[in-house]
């Protein structure tokens, strides 16, 4: 099946005729192609972009927010297939799949929500008959850089807020994962979008991310991706000081104290590092347990994933493969190499010898045990469903090691010490901490970084934020 992309309401091939393959996860099968567009496509898209968002920003928002509320209808009305094509591309059991079309329901209907709440903001003046205000208005033509784990949630989580407050959106799905997005164009095609507001090429980045990223007409860039990715886009993007929302990478510690409630804490620690085979930016990266109570956690925690099973992602409700053969080999190699320095194998390991089917990326779930912060699965981002334990002594041993790290995307912290949890808010690195509670993400809450893991952020008030600059105006009357 050819999926072509979508630029000025048109479907478009690239120019020179070439194309991608797209593969199953689970089987290594080619089962679609997409274009592979070249800086042809990508100079037209840009073009477009620009020509659409005057007109697109002079519009009310809530007659934007019509255009979404129609998207929206029409995601729900294709869910099936929504879900089928999330399957196949990224590799999530079915149930999975259904729970991302709806979260994309409803990133893209909360954007459509805030049209009758966007806010600038008035100041009194210091003179007499005259009045400051501040308006916020779009950047224009934006970039939207979607990883491959979420491929449609992200699209909406993006072209919601960046839609409904006057800007167009250009779509550079991940390579893995491009279908969903060709599908979601012609969902906003048959809502009526005008041509231009929503723009999808599909490629290298080389040949396509790289000219976007570079071009002076792009003035905002959001991408959810690697932290290297991150660092990229920032380097490229810095000659034309573009704004950047950047949702990167870490590793989030899972820190377990002795008065924690180790039952809950252990079922939500597995489920937590297991979604999604742990491609999941705020998955449970490593669990710093309290040496007191490391036995009793660790036991339980095994039993919880011994129940994980791997098979058919479209029947299955366990787990389902890694996305991409890369990300496979990836997670391979920090599993020697966490062995090589002296971590223990307690569950998994390897690549399953009765895998659901030959050919697919797939990895038993693994727990790691004897591990320190040196570690290779602790020191990196494994994106991967691989687990390390590591004993401390107390509290501030393990806030030490989480605050230690480079990146700071989100921390878990188990216990029922009012004081210690307070104190955590307080001094740990991080953009988002789950206190006694298992992984979860809101609409109306804020998704960002702090240190390497990005500027900016996603969700709620806040993230529409990132999508509008401040316009100050002093008016003398």
């Amino acid at each position: 099946m050819f999926y072509k992309c979508f630029i000025d309401n048109e479907w478009v091939e690239a120019s020179n005729g070439a194309r991608m393959p797209v593969r199953n996860p689970a089987t290594g099968e080619q089962w679609a192609e997409v274009p592979a567009c070249t800086p042809a496509e990508v100079d037209r898209a840009i073009e477009s972009s620009a020509r659409a968002q005057k007109e697109w920003a002079l519009l009310p928002p809530i007659k934007r927010a019509e255009y979404l509320y129609k998207i929206a209808e029409g995601i729900e009305r294709e869910r099936d297939l929504f879900e089928t094509l999330l399957v196949q591309e990224q590799g999530k059991p079915k149930a999975d799949a259904a729970a991302e079309v709806t979260d994309t329901i409803r990133y893209i209907t909360y954007a459509a929500e805030a049209a009758r709440r966007l806010r600038g903001d008035i100041f009194p003046s210091d003179n007499p008959r005259e009045q400051l205000f501040i308006y916020k208005v779009p950047y224009g033509v934006t970039l939207g850089l979607c990883a491959y784990n979420y491929p449609l949630a992200l699209i909406g989580r993006k072209a919601g807020p960046a839609l409904v407050t006057g800007n167009t959106m250009i779509l550079k799905p991940h390579e893995a994962t491009p279908v969903t997005a060709s599908v979601f164009c012609r969902i906003c095609e048959e809502a009526g979008l005008p041509a231009g507001v929503i723009n999808m090429v599909t490629g290298t980045g080389a040949e396509v991310g790289a000219p976007l990223v570079e071009s002076p007409t792009v003035r905002m860039i959001t991408l959810t991706g690697s932290i290297r990715a991150g660092q990229m886009v920032q380097a490229a993007s810095a000659k034309n000081i573009t704004a950047l929302s950047l949702e990167l990478g870490g590793s989030a510690p899972f820190i377990v104290l002795k008065d924690a409630d180790i039952d809950a804490a252990a079922e939500a620690c597995a489920i937590a590092r297991f979604a999604n085979a742990g491609q999941v930016c705020i998955c449970s990266e490593s669990v710093l347990v309290e040496d007191a109570v490391a036995d009793e956690f660790t036991e339980k925690l095994l039993k919880h994933v011994s129940k994980i099973k791997l098979g058919d992602p479209m029947t299955n409700g366990g787990m389902g493969p890694i996305s991409t053969p890369d990300a496979l080999a990836r997670v391979e190699k920090i599993v020697a190499d966490s062995v090589a320095g002296g971590a223990k194998i307690a569950a998994g390991g390897k690549r399953p010898d009765n895998a659901p089917f030959e050919g697919g990326n797939w990895f038993e779930p693994t727990v790691l045990v004897d591990a320190t912060p040196e570690t290779a699965a602790v020191k990196e981002e494994i994106f991967g469903p691989v687990l390390p334990v590591v004993r401390v002594k107390d509290y501030e041993e393990a806030l030490a090691i989480a605050n230690d790290r480079p990146d700071g995307l989100s921390a878990y912290l188990w216990t029922q010490n009012p004081s210690v949890y307070m104190d955590a808010i307080q001094r740990m690195e991080t953009g988002t901490i789950f206190l006694n509670t298992g992984i979860t993400g809101y609409i109306q809450g804020y998704h960002n970084g702090h240190k390497l893991s990005g500027v900016g952020g996603e969700d709620g008030v806040h993230g529409l934020e990132c999508y509008m600059q401040k316009r100050t105006v002093y008016q003398r009357y």
